[in-house]
């Protein structure tokens, strides 16, 4: 199977370290470090790490920072498509101060897209030669909200099968065109459903309820360093996440995106791919800045993994994989 992976609004990650995070005096960081950085884009880097599956990412990028993007990207080795624009392509910069052990992130919004650059974009996604499609990251200043959701209607009459991460209101309009896979952490889907999950059991509910409504065949809540409550048609599964000394948590999400569409690529059961997962976004957590996992280290988390727990009272998504069907 082929995957293309969208970034509308990538970024140069920068990161670095420094002792104290202080006013007015100038800090000297160390351990700086760039990568080609978005969700999309970070999906493509652990498809590309874990192997065995084609990934091409296809990115808007531009201005005088676009080429430097684009060096970054092709020295990962995953294969990239530029669609150039005229902004600036955006540098964000995570700071962890060693005395206190926090993480400051600084992500500028984006270059502002004109709706001639992203119609550009929009057809060339509908012309993709693409098995999976994956839709991930902010959209960009100037971008209709709905951008996702038109993309998911052109990939929907090629029957491709669409992946999505995103938050706000590009996250509603994209469900409700319906996709193949969603992975919005708790925080996005509480905001999205309108309604607070305090315990176990409603968290999985709100995972059966994008099931329900039609919006996800798969949809995955991540819940960080407590794992992830997956629901399908064929119920719901939770599996806590290895315990690992976090270093940054940048990323963690992209990657369990990432490990959960390489093993549904490769034809695994959707449990063995919620494994990866989480396997996946534990393995990043050990990564400092805006680094992210390495396979080596997925492997081993994901032997030391049981199988997820099916949710009480519902069945488990262990057995037959789903239907890959677009809702």
């Amino acid at each position: 199977m082929r995957v293309w992976t969208v970034t509308v609004n990538p970024a140069i990650d920068f990161s670095s370290v420094v002792d104290h995070v202080l006013p007015t005096i100038k800090l000297r960081t160390r351990e700086e470090r760039f990568d080609p950085g978005g969700g999309g884009i970070n999906v493509a880097r652990v498809i590309h790490e874990l192997g065995g599956v084609p990934v091409c990412a296809l990115y808007l990028a531009g201005g005088v920072t676009g080429g430097v993007f684009e060096r970054l990207l092709a020295r990962t080795g995953v294969g990239g498509e530029r669609l150039a624009i005229r902004g600036d392509t955006r540098i964000a910069h995570v700071v962890r101060e060693t005395a206190s052990g926090q993480e400051y992130r600084f992500t500028p919004a984006g270059p502002e897209v004109a709706e001639s650059e992203w119609r550009t974009c929009l057809a060339r996604i509908a012309a993709l030669d693409a098995d999976i499609l994956v839709l991930s990251g902010s959209l960009a200043p100037g971008m209709p909200a709905d951008f996702y959701a038109r993309a998911i209607r052109a990939a929907r009459g090629r029957d491709v099968r669409v992946a999505l991460d995103t938050s706000g209101p590009a996250l509603f309009h994209a469900l409700e065109a319906g996709v193949w896979l969603a992975t919005p952490n708790l925080r996005e889907a509480e905001s999205l459903l309108g309604t607070r999950a305090a315990t176990p059991a409603e968290e999985e509910a709100l995972a059966q309820a994008l099931v329900a409504r039609g919006r996800a065949a798969l949809a995955v809540i991540t819940l960080g360093h407590r794992g992830a409550v997956l629901a399908s048609e064929e119920g719901v599964l939770r599996l806590a996440a290895p315990r690992v000394p976090t270093v940054s948590t940048v990323g963690a999400g992209d990657a369990f995106l990432g490990a959960m569409v390489w093993a549904l690529a490769r034809g695994l059961p959707v449990a063995e791919a919620f494994r990866w997962g989480v396997a996946a976004g534990a393995a990043t957590a050990l990564t400092p800045g805006t680094g992210l996992c390495c396979r080596a280290e997925v492997e081993r988390l994901y032997q030391t993994l049981p199988a997820p727990t099916p949710a009480t009272g519902a069945s488990s998504a262990g057995g037959e994989q789903p239907s890959h069907r677009q809702p």
